[in-house]
């Protein structure tokens, strides 16, 4: 069983004065969601994402020895200009993870981080974000350190990025990603998200998501207090084996590729996710009218067409679409047609499944 120990460094073997790394990584889409974690960023239930590959952060990490005075040295751009309101998380990112990163407090960093998607509509960005942060540190590690192997550096990745931001962790490597112990998927860790290990089926192969901007404002609940508030939910037990549950199904649902039975699963995960915020004291919604209007044009199309089109969200109002890439002619038009009215200005983004972060 690995331990975080394992990710302790004890030694470096290669000296690293300054230099610079650049890496994209991508937010992800959760099927089965995550909300509610103990100490240490570890979930209270595992959870699944599609990886997406158009929304992503993009992060430059430049560094330069400095003597180490206790302290952390680091200038934070967003699109080209100083950010001074993200620096408290960055501080915080780099407190939680200098047990595993030593050398922290020997460089200062020089952060340039821009979104390829509208900062604030709405897409956690945090999750690429925190993600695209910790493939540089580790580029920086393995400089560091080069007999590093490739499966611990990935793992290592996922392990820092889940202490920026939990769904994070998610968006290292894979295309469907698993983070959270699951007793049927090996390999599967609280520690760090895995590429899902099982047969996945031709059908689910560049599903596609479509994101409709219902809402971009700031959300009135962060998903810190969000989670927080699951301690004393009434229904949380029976949630966290409810997810538990729809992963083991998925399991074979991803094998035979019954897109019916996926609908179920991801529609149903999504609703749950907002009962448990209506459920919760104090309690929220952060749907919209219009999320609820989108919700039910999905259903009207899908009863009428046939076509095996769904709906998830995040906690937030946005509407994720998925389907099958042999439909999206049909379902874009039904987009256009009568979606895009519930869209704030009718944005709305095109996605589809990725592979993880990349190195620029």
């Amino acid at each position: 069983m690995i331990s975080v120990d394992d990710f302790i460094p004890s030694k470096y073997t290669h000296p690293v004065e300054k230099g610079n790394f650049q890496w994209s990584a991508p937010s992800n889409i959760a099927l089965v969601k995550y909300w509610g974690k103990k100490d240490n960023q570890i979930p209270a239930n595992p959870s699944v994402s599609f990886t997406l590959n158009n929304c992503k952060t993009i992060t430059k990490l430049a560094f330069a020895k400095k003597e180490n005075d206790g302290t952390f040295s680091f200038d934070l751009l967003f699109e080209g200009q100083p950010k001074e309101d993200f620096k408290p998380k960055i501080q915080k990112f780099l407190e939680r993870i200098e047990i595993y990163l030593p050398f922290l407090k020997d460089f200062h960093f020089t952060i340039d981080t821009e979104n390829t998607f509208p900062h604030s509509s709405g897409i956690a960005s945090s999750a690429s974000g925190m993600a695209a942060l910790a493939m540089n540190l580790m580029s920086l590690e393995k400089a560091l350190y080069p007999e590093m192997t490739e499966e611990y550096f990935y793992q290592k990745a996922s392990l820092l990025a889940r202490l920026g931001s939990g769904s994070a962790c998610r968006s290292i490597k894979g295309q469907v990603v698993v983070w959270g112990n699951h007793a049927n998927i090996s390999g599967s860790s609280d520690l760090f998200g895995v590429e899902f290990p099982n047969a996945i089926h031709a059908n689910f192969k560049n599903f596609q998501d479509t994101i409709l901007l219902v809402d971009k404002g700031e959300k009135q609940v962060s998903s810190t207090v969000g989670h927080d508030l699951m301690h004393n939910h009434p229904f949380a037990e029976r949630r966290f084996a409810q997810a538990h549950e729809n992963l083991d199904q998925l399991i074979s649902i991803f094998e035979s590729g019954n897109l019916d039975e996926f609908i179920k699963i991801v529609e149903s995960e999504a609703l749950t996710l907002h009962a448990m915020m209506m459920t919760s004291m104090p309690y929220f919604i952060l749907m919209k009218p219009n999320t609820l209007e989108i919700i039910n044009a999905i259903w009207k199309f899908r009863n009428e067409t046939k076509i095996p089109v769904c709906f998830t969200l995040d906690a937030g109002a946005n509407v994720h679409v998925l389907y099958p890439e042999n439909v999206a002619a049909k379902v874009l038009q039904f987009i256009k047609n009568e979606l895009v009215g519930y869209c704030q200005n009718g944005q709305y983004i095109c996605d589809e499944i990725g592979n993880g972060a990349v190195l620029i």
